[in-house]
Parts: structure tokens; C-alpha cells; sequence
């Protein structure tokens, strides 16, 4: 970042001072409140002095719910700065944790998704229905030729197969770069280049805004100039003829029609530190630079971020609105939600398509308790006035969140006069692709203030600096 930025030598230009305190109810019945008392406390700032302090305890905590192949040797080393590792020497697939886990347990038969498409189709898979899928993809992808350490471009809408896809990439071993479907063949190829991917899955084509886009044909103009892909897999999701090279490109439903459903390909045990997937940043400054993310770190990050901050309870509808194309669907709409055993709904769609009540039908209608959204979106909203959303019943909500960038206290207050009740708790997440997960973000016991992030999570030591890399005072603008 420039150090010429004017904002390091000015004031704060936002004073607010209004603040919000959470019920009883919610504090006292909060998951990180019960971890709290675990470990003695009830006081969230000693806590936090504590999670400074035993950075190493807490992970080992958290990572300890999760499902191990081998256990790790030491939670975390730093000889090598810049570079770290978590859990070295554990061995471990996130995707055991997200679907494996759970078919000895009710979670079972639960439903993973309620999937909502743009055109207004709608679709149901359990946890059990999305193993089926994930396996039977997992082997697809293998008769293909497809194992650890390949890379698989996933280029499609946001249905369950681009869940599956993600989920049987990562099963067997391989590193999944998923690429936002409203991008051009361009970014395409190049991503898919940069990543030297071996197959890309994409679908004939995706709904938008009442919109098609034509993903086969735009991964075709890609394809063309990558000479590292072998197979290009296609998931059906208008029903219309696309061209399909003989040789290289096959339907999903063809890829998997002879493998039983009952069948089950073992979770590949990946080293804590193996590669789970490549997440290209937007390229705003300069060429798009791929994230790494990791099983281990990143199972134990996403899993407790979900758990602590969303307050996830067994009878949730949770729903992230984002798209998985973006970090945070690959953490909360995939990763974080299934690990949790959740409810998720899955929506292909816009918020104003086909008219600026659809987000507030759709709570209605699948009852949402926890919505995860962009300040942007609420912005857009906004626009229309508050009698959309009034015509909606949206009781059923009881946290609300935002994410991707900062909020406006008067989007904030808007927010939660609308949809929030004038009491539901916002959480008002800061993070980025190179994080993986959320880094600071109120948990639902703190007092809230409208456009603020409020505080670091748990272990998370954050500070204000200038450029010399010294603290700056209260309200004085700097580096984070």
C-alpha cells in the first residue's frame, strides 16, 4: 500500500456513539460464551487477554472437534518468518469433516441445502444426498485420471453441483480454483494457466438477474488457449445444446451414470499444510495473484469463525448470500456451514430479481434464522424503501451480518430497523482472501456500534499502525 495515503495523518471523519447491548438471552446462550466458561471466564476482555496469551490452547481446542487421520505434533510454528504452518504433522481432509462425520449421526438426514435458482427452481439435498453426489463425482474425476495434487478450474452458477464439485475436487486429493461465474473467458484463461489446471468443470450455462450467460461457450474461448486442460465436464443446467469436443468434454450426468450411488471414495489424508485451493484476488492491482489455503489451518479457521461468530444451533437455516466464486462462499456457504452441520440455503439469483422483495421472500419462505450478506446489497435495497421489506414476515431471523466491506452507520440502522427488529445483533465481519476466514468481527455477547467491526477475534492481535509502523492513537487514521 502507497504510504502517501492522506487518510494516516487525519482524524477520525466518523464519531458515533451510539451502541447496542445484547440481550441476557443471547449472551447467556451464545457458543463462544459456553467456551468462555470452559475455561473460567465470564468476562469477555479477560478472555481475550487469555486467548492472547494460549493462542496455541485455543486452537488445539477448536481443531480437536474436528476429525484427525493423524494427530499434529505442534499447533503452530513460525521459525520461518514470514511463513507459518498450523498443525504440523496432523493429516486430515476438510471434506471428511463437512460430509463424512456427519452419516453416523442425524445430521445425516438433515438437509445441507435448500438451493433457490434465479428462475425460481428450487431444489433439496440432505447431507446424505450431497455425499451420494460428491462421491460419485470424486469417482468420476478419477476414472478420469484426476487424483492429489491436480488443480480443477470450477467455472459454474451457483447450484449443488458447484458444491459437489468443490467438495470432490478437495476429497480426493486435488486443489480446486474456482472462478466467478459473471467473469470473461479472459479471466478464465488465465487463472486456469496461472493454476495449470487439468480439467475444468462448468455448466451450459448459468441464470442471472432474469439473464442467461452462456458458460460453455465462454469456457470453450478459454479452453482453447490452455494447453494444460485434458478434460472440460459439464454440468446441465439450462438444458440447451452446447458444443461438446468428443474427447475432451463430458456431461457430468454421463461422467456419473454407471457409479452406484452407494458408492464411497475414501477421503484422501492430506498433510495439515496441503493445498486445498487456489482463490485468484481480482487483479484491481495488477495481475491476479492466487491465495493459497491449506486443509488443516483452514478447517480449524472457517469451522470455529462459523460456529463463534454466526452462533451456529442445531435447527439453523442459515443463509450466506454471497456467491462461491468469492472466498466467502468457498468459507460460508461451503466450508464453514458444512463442518458445522448446518442448514444452508443456496440462492443462484440477485436480490432485485424479479422484483427487490426476493431476499426478504426467500427468508420468508425457508424461515431463515441467520442472514450473511454485503453492504452493498443492503445499500441497493435500500433504495426501494422499507415497505419490501414489511410485506415480508421475517421473524424467523436472529442474527444478521455483513460482509465484504465496510458499512455505513445509516445502512447499518437500516439494516437493523428493517430486517433486524430494532434488536437482532449484526455482525459486522472484516476479512480478506488472504485470511480465509474472519479476523475481526463482534461475536454476539458484545455491544454493538453501527460501522464498526468492533474487535478482534479471539487470538487475533490487531492494531492501528502509521507508517513507520508505530501505534496511532485513538480515532487517528492508519495502516491495519
Amino acid at each position: 500500500m502507497s504510504s502517501n495515503l492522506s487518510f494516516e495523518n487525519t482524524d477520525s471523519i466518523l464519531i458515533e456513539d451510539r451502541i447496542f447491548t445484547p440481550s441476557a438471552d443471547v449472551v447467556n446462550n451464545a457458543n463462544i460464551m459456553a467456551y468462555m466458561k470452559s475455561k473460567g471466564f465470564d468476562d469477555y476482555e479477560k478472555f481475550y487477554q487469555w486467548s492472547l496469551a494460549n493462542r496455541d490452547e485455543y486452537w488445539d481446542d477448536l481443531a480437536k472437534e474436528l476429525h484427525w487421520f493423524e494427530p499434529w505434533q505442534k499447533t503452530f510454528e513460525w521459525t520461518n518468518k514470514p511463513f507459518f504452518k498450523w498443525y504440523v504433522g496432523g493429516k486430515m481432509n476438510i471434506v471428511y469433516n463437512c460430509l463424512d462425520r456427519h452419516m453416523e449421526t442425524a445430521t445425516r438426514d438433515k438437509v445441507a441445502y435448500y438451493w433457490e435458482g434465479d428462475d425460481g427452481a428450487t431444489r433439496t439435498l440432505t447431507y446424505k444426498d450431497l455425499f451420494e453426489l460428491t462421491n460419485r463425482l470424486a469417482k468420476g474425476l478419477q476414472n478420469l485420471g484426476i487424483g492429489k495434487g491436480d488443480r480443477v478450474a470450477i467455472y459454474m452458477p451457483g447450484i449443488p453441483e458447484q458444491v459437489a464439485a468443490l467438495l470432490a475436487v478437495a476429497r480426493i486429493g486435488a486443489a480446486h480454483t474456482v472462478v466467478f461465474g459473471g467473469f470473461a473467458a479472459s479471466a478464465l484463461r488465465d487463472r486456469i494457466i496461472d493454476a495449470e489446471a487439468k480439467a475444468v468443470i462448468t455448466a451450459d450455462g448459468s441464470y442471472r438477474g432474469g439473464k442467461t450467460i452462456e458458460l460453455k461457450k465462454l469456457t470453450d474461448e478459454a479452453v482453447a488457449e490452455t494447453p494444460t486442460i485434458e478434460h472440460v465436464i459439464v454440468a446441465r443446467r439450462l438444458g440447451n445444446d452446447v458444443n461438446m469436443q468428443a474427447g475432451r468434454d463430458i456431461y457430468i450426468d454421463d461422467l456419473i451414470k454407471d457409479i452406484p450411488a452407494d458408492t464411497v471414495v475414501p477421503c484422501e489424508p492430506m498433510d495439515s499444510e496441503d493445498m486445498l485451493y487456489i482463490l485468484y484476488t481480482s487483479g484491481s492491482t495488477g495481475k491476479p495473484k492466487g491465495v493459497v489455503h491449506v486443509h488443516g489451518g483452514y478447517a480449524a479457521g472457517v469451522y470455529a469463525t462459523t460456529k463463534f461468530v454466526f452462533d451456529i444451533k442445531p435447527d439453523d437455516i442459515y443463509w450466506c448470500a454471497a456467491d462461491i466464486g468469492w472466498v466467502t462462499g468457498h468459507s460460508y456457504i461451503v466450508y464453514g456451514p458444512l463442518m458445522n452441520g448446518v442448514t444452508s440455503i443456496l440462492f443462484e439469483g440477485t436480490p432485485t430479481y424479479p422484483a427487490p422483495d426476493r431476499f426478504w421472500s426467500i427468508i420468508e419462505k425457508y424461515k431463515a434464522t441467520i442472514l450473511y450478506t454485503s453492504p452493498t446489497a443492503i445499500r441497493g435495497l435500500m433504495r426501494f424503501g422499507e415497505e419490501w421489506p414489511a410485506k415480508h414476515d421475517l421473524n424467523s431471523l436472529r442474527l444478521i451480518g455483513t460482509v465484504g466491506e465496510p458499512i455505513n452507520p445509516e445502512a447499518w440502522m437500516w439494516y437493523r430497523k428493517n430486517i433486524g427488529r430494532n434488536e437482532l445483533p449484526i455482525m459486522d465481519t472484516w476479512w480478506q482472501t488472504e485470511t480465509g476466514s474472519i479476523m475481526i468481527s463482534p461475536t454476539p455477547i458484545l455491544p454493538l456500534k453501527p460501522g464498526s467491526a468492533t474487535r478482534p477475534l479471539p487470538t487475533i492481535d490487531a492494531d492501528i499502525v502509521n507508517s513507520s509502523g508505530q501505534s496511532v492513537s485513538l480515532g487517528q487514521g492508519g495502516f491495519l
